[in-house]
């Protein structure tokens, strides 16, 4: 009888425990079903389209293994472009726009610093305001009829949709201006947990706010000035509604804006509606992407460091 009794409940245990753990699984299978079908297979879908000759419309499908990789690196001047051009509106977007947003930080930190609530929200309001709103503010600056940006620029005798370097200006420009703000916050959040005691120390030891600023803020804002860097960095490698605005689809009439983005939904959207090559493009930048943030964590924690 006591062994009876002793198994019973075992079963009734186990039983119940299978219950809980399928009724479990059952909860959060929606979650991963829509990961896995919106998540995980289209990164692996597109990276077998990648292998194909494969247009929206036309001839069917054909296998061609590597091949998209080798036109993309070793016979494509205008992705070499568009990856020089990249880099070049990252290099002059992001890092005054860093910098520009750790000295706004450091100094709306300040005590003496009067209605900062009002200075946070003008300073965060360009990155809430309405992407159409931005593209119309800045395309009547840069305007060829009536821009104040376009008609100092014609005064000198420059066309900025026509030089490269002031192409990437004015990208840099609309990139900088809705995103300084967003990066100020983040400072901010930051400088409020370092203590005000190593001010404090600095400042009886004889430290001014230039150096309190290079040799306090900085060191202890390392991990949050290397999330921005890194995410700059994909911002910057990603980055299509602003020279999709400002010149168009195929970033101007010599390419001179023509970013990675762009170019690959260019190819997959524009007028060549080569699917298999636009995801040969989107690899080629992911791999890009990735390389390039683990260089700037390299450099950055480095410099921060030393």
């Amino acid at each position: 009888m006591s062994t009876k009794s002793n198994k019973k409940p075992r079963f009734k245990y186990g039983s119940q425990a299978s219950r809980d753990a399928l009724s479990g699984y059952l909860y959060v299978a929606p979650f991963f079903i829509l990961f896995l079908t919106f998540g995980i297979f289209p990164i692996f879908y597109n990276l077998y389209i990648s292998l194909f000759s494969w247009k929206l419309f036309g001839a069917e499908p054909e296998f061609i293994g590597l091949q998209n990789y080798v036109w993309l690196l070793t016979d494509d001047p205008t992705f070499i472009k568009a990856v020089v051009n990249t880099f070049s509106i990252w290099i002059i977007s992001t890092l005054p726009q860093l910098f520009i947003a750790l000295v706004l930080a450091y100094v709306l930190n300040q005590g003496f610093v009067k209605m900062k609530d009002m200075f946070r929200m003008a300073i965060f309001m360009p990155f809430i305001t309405s992407i159409l709103a931005v593209t119309i503010i800045f395309n009547s600056l840069f305007s060829r009829d009536f821009g104040l940006i376009n008609f100092i620029l014609g005064t000198a005798g420059l066309d900025w949709k026509i030089d490269r370097f002031l192409s990437h200006i004015a990208i840099a420009t609309m990139v900088n201006w809705r995103w300084v703000g967003y990066n100020t916050i983040i400072y901010m959040a930051g400088l409020q947990t370092i203590g005000k005691d190593l001010y404090e120390a600095a400042t009886i030891d004889g430290a001014n706010k230039i150096q309190q600023f290079f040799y306090i803020t900085i060191p202890q804002l390392r991990p949050i000035i290397l999330f921005t860097i890194i995410m700059s960095s994909i911002g910057g490698m990603s980055l299509f509604i602003e020279p999709l605005v400002f010149l168009d689809l195929r970033g101007g009439s010599h390419n001179q804006g023509l970013t990675m983005f762009l170019y690959l939904y260019e190819t997959a959207f524009g007028t060549k509606y080569n699917v298999g090559y636009s995801a040969a493009i989107s690899w080629v930048m992911f791999v890009i992407v990735v390389m390039f943030a683990l260089l700037n964590w390299f450099i950055t924690t480095k410099v921060i460091k030393d």
